[in-house]
């Protein structure tokens, strides 16, 4: 069989077969509303009802890249696995692992590495964005920049491939390292053996990017995030932890009983993606009766709350219960061992590391 029809097979078997469906979240931060409506629900949702195959995975590897403070790593693997399992992910019904419980990832990470371009890598976003920072600034092109961040798409690749997946949940601006990933799949399968699927990067663009406190794109790194359940050790309850938050969110000057835009309106935008069509269409008008940015505030706090509640006590107590989360990241690294271990064999073999002869 030609190279091109090995491709073309794995491709269309990746189609044809039952969907793999695999997604991470990188351990760095607290969950937040935006990783709530941007990931965790919409993944959960898709293998609802579904004979899919499913992965779902903490990035604690992913996490160091940026991250530099190990309790942070620490509270952070926790709360989201916590967040995972109380938002209703079944971990009898995925497999739901810690990236670093998996050996054999870094190992495939290393095996991709050594025959994947380093020019595909010079085009990843992330790293182009780092360089094109220092220039800016006029210092040294790299500096600051770790083996971590420029090969992290190798490391994703290896996430992805170990397991064959097919499908790939990502926002847009993560289509480029699916793309990497088919590359670097590609150069394996072409330069040793056809062992690796093709994946496909799902973007499903009703998914709304919620928007921040201060208006730009809710994210961690803007630290402008309004908190899922709160922040860990906190001073208030992890309802006022919310309401205080969305109190922050910045508003313009208009006074009630103006006229407001609800295109225009970070509230309207993050209650769009808690309301039916119903409430949206009362909320818009609502905004064209002039409702007061307070009063706005408000109603969006108990349409949030009324969806968050219910997931808040099985958060709490498992939180307060770190071994039981450990038992099902445990239980979640054998299902994935056992995958892991027969495609690492795989790729070894195919690039020449097996055993020299069968002992006895």
């Amino acid at each position: 069989m030609s190279n091109n029809n090995i491709e073309t097979s794995l491709e269309n078997s990746s189609k044809t077969a039952v969907k793999r469906i695999l997604t991470g979240i990188t351990t760095s931060g607290i969950p937040h509303l935006g990783n709530y409506v941007g990931a965790i629900r919409p993944a959960i949702e898709s293998i609802q009802n579904s004979n899919h195959e499913a992965f779902f995975f903490l990035a604690d590897y992913h996490g160091i890249i940026k991250c530099h403070d190990p309790a942070l790593i620490h509270e952070s693997t926790k709360a989201i696995a916590a967040t995972w399992i109380a938002c209703g992910l079944d971990p009898e019904r995925v497999t739901f692992y810690r990236q670093s419980d998996v050996p054999e990832i870094p190992e495939l990470a290393w095996i991709l590495n050594c025959s994947c371009a380093k020019g595909l890598m010079n085009r990843a976003h992330a790293y182009k964005a780092s360089v094109d920072i220092n220039v800016e600034n006029d210092v040294d092109a790299d500096q600051g920049v770790t083996m971590g961040l420029f090969g992290y798409p190798v490391l994703m690749a290896a996430d992805i491939l170990m397991f064959n997946a097919t499908h790939v949940p990502v926002g847009r601006d993560q289509i480029q390292h699916i793309e990497m990933a088919r590359d670097i799949a590609g150069t394996f399968n072409h330069k040793y053996k056809p062992l690796f699927m093709m994946p496909n990067a799902v973007v499903d663009d009703d998914t709304p990017l919620l928007t921040g406190l201060d208006g730009r794109k809710m994210s961690k790194s803007y630290g402008n995030t309004i908190p899922l359940f709160g922040e860990v050790n906190p001073q208030l309850s992890a309802e006022k932890q919310m309401h205080k938050a969305i109190m922050k969110i910045v508003t313009n000057s208009q006074l009630p009983a103006e006229p407001k835009d609800p295109d225009d309106s970070a509230i309207f935008e993050i209650y769009k993606a808690f309301a039916t069509p119903e409430e949206i269409a009362d909320m818009r008008a609502q905004f064209a009766a002039g409702i007061g940015w307070g009063d706005a505030k408000q109603a969006l706090f108990e349409k949030i709350n009324n969806e968050i509640a219910p997931f808040r006590a099985r958060y709490e107590e498992l939180m307060a219960n770190p071994k039981e989360l450990e038992e099902i990241l445990q239980m979640g690294a054998e299902k994935a061992r056992r995958h892991s271990r027969k495609q690492l064999d795989k790729a070894r073999r195919a690039i020449g590391i097996r055993p020299l002869a069968k002992l006895k």
